[in-house]
């Protein structure tokens, strides 16, 4: 029995150990979990698809480019074909984000008073995984001309050669809906009667309307565009009026209308000499849906600088807003327009910001989890002390029963007061709860109890 007895006392010390052990690895399993899951480390790299080299799209991009070079996030720059190609790439998942044009998105019939703007919403989220940062700025239909005046319409332009923009793109989809809102084009969008309709775009469709190998060009693009700057700077050419503008804004519902007031171009040219009411769209900052909150917000606050300077179609502070989107707005931009930038990051660089907000993510569940077991704890050392306790019970009813049903060897008494002695020192080195005083004040006596037995020549007399 004397074995038996030692091997149960070197058993159970270092129980506690492997307890604590198992409970650290568990927790440590769960926080890296935590991490990869909930709080995952935003990518040090995107992809923005812009649009042609020579287009407003990409030279914001290179804006962008810049600015998040400052934090440490590299913006690798793809040029385009337009918001179209923008379009398939940003849902193929090519791209992260990029610009598109506004009469693109699901959402691009819900900016007028009809129809039940909540319900589209919904169906949008549900049927796209793209979401809109904020709309960027103005994107007016510029109809520049030679000989033909537009101001009557675009029927003028029967006959004539016509710059639509490049294939696939978003200027030529709108070039091509105008067109045949006047009656230039067939059911299918080819151009009837002898109009010709040519798919270049950009500083090169500018180009030939300036030598005079074009009769017309529809460019649709912002302001800051290098055509549309060309072609405002250049003699000779007239910018359309169109008399019809308000009735076409509400025949295409992704158009609204703008006025480029008389003289801002070149006050001392007089030009335009007029008021001109514009159809414009809004360029939107589209990414996927599950972006990196932080890389968003980044680019929220990019955007911001970049697009809140004026001109001559917005005030300053009208762009980037959160307004007339053609996708569902992001739950950051949301909070962005609402509250402003991420307290820590108004106050940290992005990078200790972000790593400081992953902690908190992490901590602050874990403390909330840890809280309840903290209470629990004092029970639990209530519990093994208690346990401690009878064990040593246990072994000293073991101990006392070998010495009333046999006879003890002097080897055997020897080891035994060995094991009470150890018993004893336990009890000396564990610091018990006042409310086991008692407990402990009789397991000493049945200690020496015990003890004055072993002392005893014969126990069973």
């Amino acid at each position: 029995m004397m074995p038996n007895l030692k091997a149960r006392a070197r058993k159970h010390p270092y129980g506690w150990l492997f307890f604590w052990l198992a409970l650290g690895v568990a927790a440590f399993i769960g926080f890296w979990l935590m991490a990869k899951k909930i709080s995952p480390t935003p990518p040090r790299s995107m992809v923005m698809t812009t649009g042609s080299a020579d287009g407003a799209y990409h030279q914001f991009g290179l804006k962008y480019q810049a600015l998040l070079k400052q934090h440490g996030i590299g913006l690798t720059l793809r040029t385009s074909t337009g918001s179209v190609e923008n379009l398939e790439r940003l849902n193929d998942g090519s791209a992260d984000v990029g610009f598109v044009q506004g009469g693109l998105g699901p959402l691009a019939a819900s900016h007028k008073p009809t129809g039940n703007f909540e319900a589209l919403e919904e169906d949008a989220e549900q049927a796209t995984s793209l979401r809109s940062l904020a709309t960027t700025g103005h994107e007016p239909v510029w109809i520049f001309s030679r000989e033909p005046r537009l101001s009557g319409g675009l029927g003028a332009l029967k006959g004539r050669r016509v710059a639509v923009g490049v294939a696939g793109s978003g200027n030529q989809k709108i070039a091509l809906e105008l067109l045949a809102s006047y009656g230039l084009l067939n059911a299918r969008l080819e151009p009837l009667g002898d109009t010709e309709l040519l798919t270049v775009g950009g500083l090169a469709a500018a180009d030939l309307l300036i030598k005079k190998e074009l009769d017309a060009f529809i460019l649709v693009a912002s302001v800051q565009a290098p055509a549309v700057q060309k072609l405002l700077a250049a003699d000779g050419l007239r910018l359309a009026a169109l008399d019809h503008a308000e009735g076409l804004a509400r025949r295409l519902p992704y158009f609204q209308t703008v006025t480029l007031k008389r003289g801002s171009v070149n006050p001392l040219l007089d030009r335009p000499a007029q008021d001109i009411t514009l159809l414009t769209t809004s360029s939107n900052l589209v990414v996927q849906e599950d972006l990196h909150p932080a890389l968003a917000y980044l680019l929220l606050e990019s955007a911001r600088q970049i697009h809140r300077s004026p001109n001559l179609l917005a005030g300053p502070g009208e762009f980037p807003s959160p307004q007339g989107t053609d996708f569902p707005l992001a739950d950051e931009s949301s909070r962005y327009f609402k509250n402003g930038r991420p307290f820590l990051q108004t106050y940290l660089p992005f990078w200790l910001a972000n790593w400081v907000q992953r902690l908190a993510l992490l901590i602050l569940p874990l403390l909330a989890l840890m809280l309840p077991l903290l209470r629990l704890l004092p029970l639990l050392r209530s519990w093994r002390q208690g346990r401690r306790l009878y064990r040593h019970y246990g072994e000293l009813k073991f101990l006392e029963q070998d010495l009333l049903t046999r006879e003890l060897s002097s080897a055997d008494r020897s080891r035994a007061s060995e094991h009470l002695g150890r018993i004893e020192q336990d009890i000396q080195k564990t610091r018990f709860p006042l409310d086991f005083s008692d407990r402990v004040y009789t397991l000493r006596q049945h200690v020496e109890l015990v003890r004055s037995k072993l002392a005893t020549p014969d126990p069973l007399a």
